[in-house]
């Protein structure tokens, strides 16, 4: 009985592989662009990281030539 729902009255071959192709499509593509977004991110986090320090030693400097006009 299960097989006579699957096989579709012999339209079976050509339903589901219409079915799977573009589910097996779709899940490669998530995959490679969950690893493009992962990729970046790590990028972005690097990138973050310098732009954040380099901030910290501007102000850094700021200060320090505050304190020096100040005197």
């Amino acid at each position: 009985m299960i097989i006579d729902i699957l096989n579709l009255n012999g339209h079976g071959v050509f339903v589901w592989p219409s079915f799977i192709f573009p589910l097996l499509v779709c899940y490669i593509l998530f995959l490679r662009t969950k690893k493009t977004l992962s990729k970046l991110e790590k990028e972005n986090i690097k990138e973050i990281k310098i732009l954040s320090q380099q901030k910290f030693e501007h102000i850094k400097k700021q200060k320090i030539s505050l304190l020096n006009s100040k005197t």
